[in-house]
């Protein structure tokens, strides 16, 4: 069977800090896949608003969707731990990037490596948009 494989960039653009809470573990008392793609939402939620965006901006429907997502797990994560979760922005093309995630834990264990495919979306008319120069431009630089 073929496994996914997420490779890292050598730079990212933000890196956010995220307990493993309770409500985070598995029946196997270890942190669940339902709740480190919760964990990445929040992160990516953060990176936008660290770039000057919304997922979804509630006044124009303009945002992001996502069309897919790959996680490769590497290692167990905790309750008590504290997630570091690197950022960046790879593959830009016409209408969407990916963003890749680093996911650690406190003393530097890498729990898994992620991606997700966001497109730009207009939620009014239920359509693809390009992403925009200064979007992209920001996705690029970080600031």
């Amino acid at each position: 069977m073929a496994r996914i494989r997420i490779s890292l960039p050598d730079t990212y653009l933000l890196t956010v800090e995220l307990p493993v809470r309770i409500t985070d573990l598995n029946y196997g008392n270890h942190l669940g896949n339902h709740a480190l793609l919760g964990l990445l939402h929040e992160a990516r939620v953060q990176l936008l608003h660290h770039l000057g965006y919304a997922e979804v901006d509630p006044a124009t429907g303009l945002g992001l969707i996502m069309a897919d997502v790959g996680i490769e797990y590497k290692g167990e994560g905790f309750y008590g731990d504290t997630l570091s979760i690197q950022m960046a922005a790879t593959d830009l093309s016409k209408y969407g990037f990916d963003v890749v995630y680093w996911v650690k834990n406190q003393d530097g264990r890498e729990i898994a490596r992620a991606k997700t495919g966001m497109l730009c979306f207009d939620y009014n008319t239920r359509k693809l948009r390009p992403l925009e120069d200064r979007y992209a431009a920001r996705l690029r630089s970080g600031e």
